[in-house]
């Protein structure tokens, strides 16, 4: 399934890629948003996309072929969003103009059988990046009381002490090493009306073990602190988030950087997707769109 990029409108208008600046991609992935701004970068702009995970990029450099001549030099690399001082460094690039990252996850990442989904019972690995331990075993390194902390702090599961405890009495037997063998002990550990069937019971195990796995709200604390040192007078940078936890973190950065005097708020309040983008791909529906301009 081709990935579709969310907002896609929207954040070529907030971030306004022209000819002859330097924009990078964070989450560079298939390239979906990257495409159009490439060819908005032309003639003479420089484009960085990066992303975590190698897989999702090898085929991007044959996508942009025939765009590369255009631009005076276009980079894709592996590499974290959160290291993007010394990726810029290490390729010779200075301050930049625009930077969009990201933070939702591509179909294909969904069906390359890693573990994101509770949907199809695979291995539970859930990691972006080849380095990263997967999850089935950071799951029997946890503690009880650990991954109670995780399951509340990152996925703001109410039942995070129950479901910790039936995840340590199942691990007693035999480990976990299945997306379908957590998401049942999950569903057993859980009242049946749990979310009053508004979602599955799985939904907020699955989405803090993955945060927790890949250090996602590490990474992103990281890349906030270090906007104002890799962006230039004017430069735009647009955060696209999926749940509150990273909404959160995002919008009180850009209120404190706006409050001191380092940027222009240019989403007062954050853009999400129109309701036929909605319809059309179910995935954007939780997306969350706010940018911000150097001053």
């Amino acid at each position: 399934m081709a990935h579709a990029p969310v907002l896609l409108n929207e954040v070529l208008e907030i971030l306004e890629p022209k000819s002859g600046k330097i924009f990078v991609d964070g989450t560079v992935g298939g390239g979906g948003h990257a495409v159009p701004i490439i060819e908005r970068l032309a003639p003479g702009g420089i484009f960085l996309g990066i992303d975590w995970d190698e897989e999702l990029i090898k085929n991007l450099e044959s996508r942009i072929k025939n765009l590369t001549p255009r631009l005076k030099r276009v980079v894709i690399r592996a590499g974290n969003y959160a290291d993007l001082p010394e990726i810029l460094e290490e390729e010779h690039l200075g301050k930049i103009d625009g930077l969009l990252v990201d933070l939702g996850f591509a179909s294909d990442q969904l069906e390359r059988g890693k573990g994101f989904s509770f949907m199809k019972d695979e291995p539970l690995i859930m990691t972006y990046s080849k380095d990263t331990s997967p999850a089935y075993q950071l799951l029997n390194q946890l503690n009880r009381t650990e991954l109670e902390r995780i399951l509340r702090d990152y996925g703001e599961e109410r039942y995070a002490a129950r479901i910790a405890e039936a995840i340590r009495e199942r691990e007693k037997k035999s480990l976990i090493r299945t997306t379908g063998e957590l998401a049942e002990v999950v569903r057993q550990a859980v009242p049946n009306s749990y979310e009053r069937g508004r979602i599955n019971p799985a939904t907020r195990t699955f989405m803090a073990l993955r945060i927790y796995v890949n250090d996602e709200l590490e990474n992103l604390k990281k890349l906030l602190r270090q906007i104002s040192e890799i962006m230039n007078s004017g430069g735009r940078v647009a955060i696209i988030s999926f749940h509150s936890l990273e909404d959160r973190l995002v919008k009180n950065h850009f209120r404190d950087l706006a409050k001191e005097g380092k940027v222009h708020l240019l989403t007062k309040k954050p853009i999400t997707p129109t309701e036929e983008e909605a319809r059309s791909n179910p995935r954007s529906r939780s997306a969350k769109l706010r940018a911000i301009e150097i001053i």
